[in-house]
């Protein structure tokens, strides 16, 4: 059986150093990970953690690339499979509204937190979340067909973003799924006004 070159170890030593500490994070918090934690839970060594990644903060920022990565490549593997036609729209904003959702955006938040206090971890965030937020803001922009040059349009799809991380937040403690699916279905109503695909008019009512 041929060795693994090293070059391909040493990625896949460091995708599961990443992978650990977006784990440890979402699980324990920015106090509870360490490097030696995320080592034990990558199943490396503390020094073998340390030549890849010298701080913790180094971790921080390849943990916060993968998570907008993982969550822009997610976006655009959903987008090719939306329906063509008036419900498009609504699937659309369902799909994006989900962006802030599950293990990832927890980790991302116990980061934020942290960041609002630690100036070491905002210096090393600020930057890194706002190419994420760029990047999502754009996919975004394909995904729910917007033409940015109208007046408005821009602060729509930021809009839409930030409605995104509201109910990621207001998920974490309870199901928020009742609710959401109102909200996703005025939220495409709105969006398809601007967009000129107005959903279908929903018969019944939604208790």
């Amino acid at each position: 059986m041929l060795r693994e070159p090293q070059q391909e170890r040493s990625r896949t030593t460091r995708r599961r150093l990443v992978e650990a500490a977006v784990e440890c994070i979402g699980e324990l918090g920015w106090n509870g990970t360490t490097v030696a934690v995320i080592a034990e839970r990558a199943g490396v060594s503390r020094g073998a953690a340390q030549h890849h990644f010298p701080t913790r903060e180094d971790l921080v920022a390849a943990a916060v690339d993968l998570v907008g990565e993982v969550q822009i490549l997610e976006l655009r593997a959903r987008a090719a499979k939306l329906p063509s036609g008036p419900t498009r729209i609504e699937h659309a904003v369902d799909m994006v509204l989900g962006l802030y959702a599950g293990p990832l955006f927890r980790a991302a938040l116990h980061l934020w937190v942290a960041a609002s206090t630690d100036e070491a971890l905002r210096a090393t965030l600020v930057p890194l979340e706002a190419r994420v937020g760029r990047e999502a803001h754009r996919v975004t922009v394909e995904v729910l067909g917007v033409d940015e040059t109208h007046e408005g349009a821009r602060e729509l799809v930021q809009a839409t973003l930030d409605l995104a991380r509201g109910l990621g937040l207001a998920n974490l403690l309870t199901d928020d799924t009742k609710r959401r699916k109102q909200i996703v279905r005025q939220w495409a109503r709105v969006l398809g006004a601007a967009v000129g695909e107005e959903p279908p008019v929903q018969t019944g009512t939604t208790t």
